[in-house]
């Protein structure tokens, strides 16, 4: 099973080497050939081989009580938050198998993080990274595949492990048995299929002319020496071993030939005797049953013809019920549609009755409302008293222009008065 898994991993190592380099010429999963779609499963098969010569299911499922991995588990979508803690969970364990300490990531961790740390590692391997990381949230995929396949490799290269050619197991005939319907076999048969077997395989069947030979031989070599055979010294425990070990080798295996045209024939005279034994026992039975049948169905016409007789004049009745009932349908929908019509006239001149009562009501109340009376008394008082202060403040402003007057010409008075003295004065002198 290891060496299996070896030869399968190799198989799957040399195809994620050709899904690097097929990235690095096209790109795309088209220009890489018809069979791209299908190279995540053999990645996903190699992959699942890595992990089982890495003993995952002990070290990695059991401590976070997980199932183990199905063949296809990253390459098809099934549940992808359960697929994504899955790949951050193994892709943390790879790499710590690796050799470079990871923190085991938490189911509420930041995924762009968890992503960004686990390729990070695989650079650091010198993996190549030609994808973008959100290829990987959804937990499956070509990606996710490839990521965790190089990394079980980095894995499996720190522990030592290294690739050897797969072992085939050989392949051992297994003997045939002569059928009971086979062993009836004339002569020339027996020595053209003897014949046939020795052309096919001369290793493995023994020829009877030579077994024929061999056997006049011996019964020549036992009457020449008859007379010095007189007591058995072979011990019977020995004898029955020896038989045992060379009875594989004396078996004489006679294969038929299907196609052999006698055989047909007497297939074909057995098939004939079967389906003529077989037809006379059903045939009293399909007889019987189809007598029943016709007794049943002439019951049932006899049954239905005198049910029509009885119930003829009801079906007439039901049939004038259900024109008259045909009848009051469409008047019912005619009546409906007149119904219908009245009804939306209706709405319309309760909708302009209600607009009439509520202006009427709203004049109603504004007619019979004081406010607005209380309303125009309080402007005129508040008028009043805002004239009895306009008059305040004009005959304050009329006296203070009246005393700026007077200041003004007592100041012109005495300024002409200044005036004249001094000319009074000079005169004088």
């Amino acid at each position: 099973m290891a060496e299996e898994a070896a030869g399968r991993g190799s198989g799957a190592r040399r195809g994620a080497a050709t899904w690097e380099r097929d990235e690095e010429e096209g790109g795309a999963a088209a220009e890489r050939g018809p069979g791209a779609a299908y190279h995540m499963f053999v990645l996903m098969e190699g992959l699942l081989d890595k992990l089982k010569l890495l003993n995952y299911e002990e070290e990695a499922l059991r401590r976070h009580n997980m199932r183990p991995l199905s063949r296809h588990y990253f390459a098809l979508p099934t549940n992808p938050g359960e697929q994504f803690f899955m790949f951050c969970t193994l892709a943390a364990w790879l790499i710590t198998k690796a050799g470079h300490p990871f923190e085991q990531p938490q189911e509420y961790d930041d995924p762009n993080a968890v992503i960004s740390n686990v390729l990070s590692e695989l650079r650091s391997f010198g993996r190549p990274v030609d994808f973008p990381p959100s290829k990987l949230k959804a937990g499956y995929g070509e990606q996710a595949c490839y990521v965790l396949d190089c990394l079980a490799e980095e894995a499996l290269k720190y522990t030592g492990f290294s690739w050897k050619r797969p072992a085939y197991p050989t392949e051992e005939l297994e003997e045939e048995e002569i059928t009971e319907d086979d062993a009836e076999l004339t002569l020339n048969k027996l020595e053209e299929d003897v014949m046939e077997e020795e052309s096919d395989n001369e290793e493995n069947f023994i020829d009877l002319n030579v077994l024929k030979a061999q056997t006049c031989r011996s019964d020549m070599n036992n009457s020449a020496k008859q007379e010095e055979i007189l007591q058995s010294t072979t011990d019977a425990a020995e004898w029955n071993l020896e038989v045992e070990r060379v009875l594989p080798q004396l078996k004489v295996t006679v294969r038929t030939d299907n196609k052999d045209w006698r055989i047909h024939v007497d297939q074909m005279h057995q098939h004939k005797d079967g389906i003529e034994s077989s037809l006379k026992e059903t045939k009293g039975y399909l007889d019987k049953l189809h007598n029943e049948i016709s007794r049943t169905l002439e019951k049932i016409n006899s049954r239905e013809k005198y049910i029509n007789n009885q119930l003829e004049h009801l079906v007439q009745e039901y049939r004038s019920a259900q024109a008259l009932l045909s009848e009051a349908k469409e008047k019912y929908q005619e009546g409906s549609g007149g119904v219908t019509e009245r009804t939306r006239v209706l709405s319309e001149i309760t909708e302009v009755l209600e607009r009439v009562k509520q202006e009427t009501e709203e004049k109603g109340s504004s007619m019979t409302d004081g406010a607005p009376l209380v309303k125009i008394k309080q402007a005129l008082t508040k008028l009043k008293q805002e004239t009895i202060q306009m008059d305040i403040q004009i005959g304050v402003m009329e006296h203070t222009l009246l005393q700026s007057k007077l200041k003004e010409k007592s100041n012109m008075t005495r300024d002409m008065h200044a005036t004249m003295i001094p000319e009074a004065t000079v005169g004088a002198y």
